[in-house]
């Protein structure tokens, strides 16, 4: 246990060091005065469209856990599922290691609601596929569609290109045929899985590809603000980013992402653009999901506090909630 914890510190440690040294590489040619100009060369309607873009993908985020919850057998509301979505991924997109951190939050929120761990863990799971089906989906379109951006980022021949492109695509058709003959759940440890329904496959991979093509259009309408950038070129420079934040684990993908789309996009992301992008989609939801988070712990308390008061007995309100759930 103590060495499972220097490890998990030692990473967290590496990761930091990571983080900091690539923010100093995209950041260290421009001055504070540079960085805020850039931002400020930004029509306010480019704003305002990247952060409806951003909105898009978080709704497209809740639809995730809607129906994760139904996956679990344990549905819940649209609104609870969007609570819990919103407030868990604002926090663990920032935190890194998002099927752990975001994975604790949903906890807070549907074990209140009735969820066991091991359905909290399949919700956790639905959704953590569902991102990556949509990852693979999406990447499999750029490196097809734009395979001259990604050869050169990759350093890789127009060749292994297309098969990497073909290997991607090929990820969510296996899901799709797995789905369709498989119906023994899989095991691990105590735990069983049941490979979701074709239908429910298929909202996967759509919802799962439809949310980064959001994010993808919240940082394209950032960068083409004052260059020709293509939204094609911007969606392979945030596959490739996403898959380098995969690979490193550094809390919210801080300098990785960065560097990535200035690696694959030199010419056209400019710093106010990533400084932009970063303050849309990650540091504003972040505020509010922690607001959240927040007020629903003390509407929890408040209402324990209640209950203490009634001699331990449900509050009418749950009493109600239960007999409606019935």
């Amino acid at each position: 246990m103590i060495l499972k914890r220097l490890l998990v510190n030692i990473v967290l440690v590496a990761s930091l060091m990571l983080a900091s040294y690539l923010l100093y590489r995209v950041f260290h040619r421009y001055s504070l005065d540079e960085v805020v100009a850039s931002i400020r060369a930004i029509p306010t309607v480019r704003l305002v469209t990247s952060a409806a873009f951003a909105a898009a993908s978080y709704a497209c985020l809740t639809g995730f856990d809607w129906l994760g919850l139904r996956y679990a057998g344990k549905p819940l509301s649209y609104s609870k599922a969007a609570i819990a979505s919103f407030t868990a991924l604002s926090i663990g997109h920032n935190l890194g290691v998002a099927a752990l951190s975001s994975g604790a939050v949903r906890y807070r929120f549907y074990s209140r609601w009735g969820l066991t761990t091991e359905e909290v863990a399949k919700v956790v799971l639905f959704c953590g596929v569902t991102v990556g089906l949509g990852l693979t989906s999406l990447a499999a379109i750029a490196l097809l569609a734009n395979p001259d951006d990604a050869r050169k980022a990759l350093n890789m021949t127009a060749g292994h290109v297309f098969f990497l492109g073909i290997g991607c695509a090929v990820i969510p058709v296996a899901y799709l045929v797995l789905a369709a003959t498989v119906r023994a759940p899989l095991k691990i440890r105590r735990w069983g899985f049941q490979i979701p329904s074709v239908s429910a496959s298929l909202a996967q991979i759509a919802l799962g590809t439809l949310n980064f093509v959001f994010v993808s259009a919240c940082l394209h309408q950032l960068i083409s603000a004052d260059t020709d950038a293509g939204f094609v070129q911007t969606v392979t420079a945030f596959v490739l980013a996403n898959i380098a934040v995969l690979v490193t684990h550094v809390p919210g993908g801080l300098g990785v992402l960065e560097a990535t789309v200035r690696h694959v996009l030199p010419d056209s992301a400019s710093i106010g653009a990533l400084v932009a992008f970063r303050a849309i989609y990650f540091l504003l939801p972040l505020a509010l999901g922690l607001a959240l988070l927040a007020i629903s712990e003390m509407w929890s308390r408040l209402k324990d506090g209640r209950r203490s008061k009634d001699g331990g007995q449900p509050h009418p309100e749950v009493c109600e909630q239960g007999a409606h759930s019935a």
